[in-house]
């Protein structure tokens, strides 16, 4: 089940589509949809949560917390909505388009993709590209 929650005033207009075009990825993926929270939030909430739990002192667009067990996916994603709208603009797209972005990163991350080395970058773009052209 996926479920979104709110620390921030930002609501989404369209859940129930983006909650479809989530799952069909999870079962794109071969995996299996257990319960999974987004969690959107400013940046000083998100970046918090970064010192807290990561001992990282920086600000981020998002955090996933992954309980997957085997192929069926659990985690907590915390989304900056204001991270992901200061990089719409730095990168010149749609706040949606980014938002979406940054949402199907956290599940590709629970999938076993990564995103450290450049190679993998390339690889976690190229899936996030091709799901972001089947959400529309």
């Amino acid at each position: 089940m996926i479920s979104f929650h709110y620390e921030t005033d930002f609501k989404l207009e369209d859940n129930s589509q983006l909650s479809e075009w989530i799952s069909e990825t999870i079962l794109e993926e071969n995996r299996k949809e257990g319960e999974i929270n987004y969690i959107f939030c400013s940046d000083d909430y998100l970046h918090q949560l970064n010192v807290d739990f990561l001992s990282h002192d920086t600000f981020t667009d998002i955090i996933s917390f992954d309980y997957s067990v085997g192929k069926e996916l659990h985690g907590d994603i915390y989304i900056s909505v204001d991270r992901v709208k200061e990089n719409a603009s730095d990168f010149d797209v749609d706040f949606k388009d980014e938002l979406a972005r940054v949402m199907i990163h956290g599940i590709l991350h629970y999938c076993g993709y990564k995103d450290k080395a450049a190679k993998d970058k390339e690889v976690m773009r190229t899936k996030e590209d091709y799901y972001l052209v089947k959400r529309l």
